[in-house]
């Protein structure tokens, strides 16, 4: 683990409107870690990940990736910083209009210029056998189940070689084996290319298996921190709570 975080927020506050979502998180992300966030519906675990590249603007607070704080960076400056960073979507966000193959070409040239067609296709290849889909290649998006659509957006996510990787709800919609498969998933990357994760969810399973440390939110803030045994066995009963049904 290095010194200084690869991801630290301080005194995060965002509101919309009078609903104040974040009042004040602090966090941090060493290199090479898992951080899984759990929380209830509405409680900001997204809002959360969104500020931190950039998609939402923050109303107070410091934001710092790599060292940089991102809530003082321009647009072309914030750009290069998300160069660096991976971020799976829940819905895994593939282009319909686009087969498998051409979604990851996409991304692929987007972020890296003047690679040749040869090139391109090796990279398309090793990001899909990562996820176990090689054969998906010339397969359209609704031609998927949820599970694949899932892989190929973490496939997608790779093919960029991210320091970071951002998950929103990577198990959402899934059956419970699907779910488990995708969290190896995340374990594999972590081991393979030493990624710095932090992972929104609220499944509890997906969260025991990924999280090298949990953090629970509510009410705008982190209101416990621990590894998963620690907060299972926690003296608090909210917190206890979210660990009945594993």
């Amino acid at each position: 683990m290095s010194e200084q975080p690869i991801i630290s927020i301080k005194n995060l506050h965002k509101s919309f409107g009078k609903n104040k979502v974040l009042r004040g998180i602090n966090l941090t992300v060493n290199k090479g870690e898992d951080l899984v966030i759990l929380g209830r519906s509405g409680s900001g675990k997204s809002v959360t990940i969104e500020c931190l590249v950039g998609l939402l603007e923050a109303d107070k607070g410091k934001i710092e990736v790599f060292g940089i704080d991102v809530t003082k960076l321009n647009y072309k400056e914030l750009n290069k910083i998300r160069l660096r960073i991976g971020f799976m979507f829940q819905n895994g966000a593939l282009y319909d209009s686009m087969s498998v193959r051409e979604n990851l070409a996409f991304t692929l040239k987007h972020h890296t210029k003047h690679l040749s067609e040869d090139e391109v296709e090796k990279q398309i290849n090793e990001a899909l056998e990562n996820v176990g889909l090689k054969e998906a290649i010339d397969k359209m998006p609704t031609e998927l189940s949820g599970g694949m659509i899932k892989r190929i957006g973490l496939a997608r996510t790779l093919i960029i070689k991210p320091e970071i990787i951002l998950y929103d709800e990577p198990t959402a919609g899934l059956d419970t084996i699907t779910a488990k498969e995708i969290s190896e998933l995340i374990l594999s990357v972590q081991n393979k290319y030493k990624t710095t994760a932090l992972i929104i969810t609220h499944d509890i399973t997906c969260a025991k298996m990924t999280g090298n440390r949990i953090m629970i939110l509510k009410d705008g803030l982190i209101h416990a921190e621990g590894t998963f045994n620690e907060l299972k066995n926690s003296i608090d009963d909210w917190v206890r709570s979210f660990f009945e049904y594993e």
